[in-house]
């Protein structure tokens, strides 16, 4: 017996769904590296006194 309670998605909202993911990886990419460049203007800005990045800097 095959399981008749799941309905087939329309063809179309597969598309739309990896639109969307497609959209929101290029913002998430985008804002990243406008992040980097940013920081790459700025080399020292992350570091301390001594030089030494913080423990929230260090798993970049």
């Amino acid at each position: 017996m095959t399981d008749q309670t799941s309905k087939p998605m329309p063809k179309g909202s597969r598309e739309e769904r990896l639109k969307q993911a497609l959209r929101e990886n290029l913002k998430r990419r985008k804002a990243q590296s406008r992040e980097r460049s940013q920081i790459l203007a700025a080399p020292d800005a992350g570091l301390d006194k001594a030089g030494v990045r913080g423990p929230d800097e260090s798993t970049r």
